[in-house]
């Protein structure tokens, strides 16, 4: 840190360039913090608020995959005040021409391809946040952690009940990081990774050199960076209590907007912390008088006729008169005609679901599991699908994006 400064400067950057393929359809041709969540954001809105309310505001995001509906989401950065002369919302596409150049292999790859822009911003500290998990955190607190410890690397870690073999799965002693797996097979104990980690500038980008030169290559940062930091540095970790959830996969996307309802989950409407967004310029729901809407969230510009039970609807989605929706996800610009009949399911963007069709369980009122694994199984319709006037579409089908 330089001298005579109270406070180190901090550089954060939005790992935002992976294909989220265990999204399936829902991410086919959008990059996943660009996917909706409780009807009316989006996942990117939760770091971005985060930083926000943390009062960290050179955010840098590093796209790849699919990048369109994101940069329309994010714009300039305006609804999160990040629409700066100076610093602000900064938007880093793959490129030609420089070091670095082309698409990155992997979210360790990604950093470095921007190693030249970091070090001439020069930052002390340099934040790196995924776009897929459910939090709330001030992330000035994991700086001051990082601070007292004198650390080469911070780790947020977090306690999660069942099967953790897909996430980073740490061992801690006093606060110190001794050991981490990367997405092991058999995994030992319950603390895992949140993937928030706050690097020493120096350490970061001298490490990352030092891992091309010696492996001819970089991927993801479970791979090489932080095992190699674990075993040479100095890393500890910053405990979150509370909610976390990583909503990467079909189930726990779908799982989450469960909790939400049930009142269980990420509460998007937390006073003291609230979630900003690019809101649809659109008028408000309307809700038919014989309409039945029991348990659900209903965004913006939607129209409810029909019956909508334990479910999330998307701005400017038509439920028509005799059609029911249970237990699902319905995102923007959807059509669920006459009598059709959506359960435990997820429908992306403007999908045109005909009167008449059944999409999902056989029986609406059935329904997953409390843990998220039920035999019904999760419908996902991908962007633009047309589903034909009396057409089923049975549980646990995947169908790609149309668009």
């Amino acid at each position: 840190m330089s001298a005579g400064r109270s406070r180190p400067s901090v550089l954060a950057v939005l790992l935002a360039g992976g294909a989220g393929s265990r999204l399936g359809p829902l991410t086919q041709d959008k990059a996943k913090p660009a996917l909706p969540f409780a009807g009316s954001y989006h996942l990117v809105d939760v770091p971005l608020s985060n930083l926000v309310h943390s009062n960290l505001t050179d955010v840098w995001v590093i796209e790849q995959f699919q990048p369109h509906y994101l940069n329309e989401h994010v714009a300039n950065g305006r609804p999160w005040d990040l629409d700066r002369t100076h610093g602000g919302l900064r938007l880093l596409p793959p490129f030609q021409g420089d070091d670095g150049e082309g698409f990155a292999q992997g979210n360790a790859d990604a950093l470095y391809r921007q190693a030249e822009l970091i070090r001439e911003f020069d930052p002390d500290l340099v934040l790196t946040l995924s776009a897929d998990h459910l939090y709330r955190l001030d992330y000035r607190d994991v700086i001051d952690t990082h601070l007292a410890a004198g650390a080469d690397l911070t780790m947020v870690t977090t306690e999660v009940d069942g099967d953790v073999s897909r996430f980073s799965v740490v061992q801690a002693e006093d606060g110190r990081v001794t050991d981490f797996a990367y997405k092991p097979e058999k995994p030992t104990g319950s603390l895992v990774g949140t993937e928030v980690f706050l690097y020493d500038t120096d350490v970061l980008l001298d490490t990352l050199g030092m891992l091309l030169e010696r492996d001819g290559k970089l991927e993801d940062y479970g791979d090489a960076l932080v095992p190699h930091l674990v075993e040479h540095g100095s890393v500890v970790e910053h405990r979150l209590e509370g909610y976390w959830r990583d909503v990467g996969t079909i189930e726990s996307y779908w799982e989450a907007h469960q909790e939400l309802l049930r009142g269980t989950g990420f509460d998007v409407a937390d006073a003291a912390w609230p979630m900003y967004t690019a809101q649809p310029q659109t008028r408000p729901a309307f809700i038919a008088g014989d309409a039945t809407v029991r348990n659900s969230l209903v965004s913006p510009g939607a129209e409810i006729h029909g019956t909508v039970i334990d479910s999330v609807i998307g701005p400017r989605v038509v439920v028509e008169a005799g059609a029911t929706v249970r237990g699902s996800v319905v995102m923007d610009d959807v059509v669920v005609a006459r009598d059709a009949t959506v359960a435990t399911a997820l429908v992306d963007l403007r999908v045109r679901i005909g009167a008449g069709a059944q999409v999902g369980a056989d029986d609406p009122d059935r329904s997953l599991d409390s843990d998220g694994d039920g035999d019904a199984g999760i419908t996902v319709l991908g962007s633009g699908h047309r589903v034909a006037d009396g057409e089923r579409v049975p549980a646990g089908a995947q169908v790609p994006a149309t668009d």
